[in-house]
């Protein structure tokens, strides 16, 4: 799930870049140009009078008002998840990738999704890390998340930080 409008040499010092853990509790962390990171999670969960794709639309105006607020995202880095706990859940994931992916190719905004193990391993050294390694292993490069979904956010950032893939 590699968009192919890669950016010139460089860009990672000067492009902000945004990693996402896709849910309905999404993670989310933004390293700025100057360096600084800054993360946490937002609830997309329907209420009952919403329709199914109210979720989706505010997840979008989300993306539009980051961007805005960040001054143009450089690239994006998602969470790649191939196993779901139940149908709702790989629907859901779904619906999200697909508002991503779709945002960044109709604004020339490289993506890359990043398999889970390989996001673990490098944050923790092992490819099967529980969600509490995860976020021990964040608290000890000095960052406070949340929850699980704010750590894998953390830990995919520094994977896409470290590895300069082209994002």
């Amino acid at each position: 799930m590699t968009n192919q409008n890669l950016p010139a040499e460089g860009w990672n010092e000067k492009r902000v870049l945004l990693a996402l853990d896709l849910g309905s509790q999404t993670g989310w962390a933004v390293r700025h140009p100057d360096g600084n990171i800054t993360s946490g999670t937002l609830a997309f969960k329907n209420n009952r009078f919403e329709g199914g794709g109210m979720r989706y639309l505010r997840f979008r105006q989300w993306l539009d008002e980051l961007n805005a607020l960040v001054g143009g995202v450089g690239a994006v880095a998602v969470e790649e998840v191939r196993r779901h706990a139940g149908v709702d859940a790989a629907h859901v994931y779904g619906g999200f990738l697909a508002v991503v992916t779709s945002w960044c190719e109709a604004r020339g905004i490289p993506y890359q999704g990043v398999p889970v193990g390989t996001i673990k391993k490098h944050a923790t050294g092992k490819g099967n890390a529980s969600k509490a390694q995860v976020i021990h292993a964040m608290k000890r490069l000095g960052f406070k998340p949340e929850d699980d979904n704010q750590a894998d956010a953390l830990a995919l950032l520094h994977w896409a930080i470290a590895q300069e893939v082209g994002l």
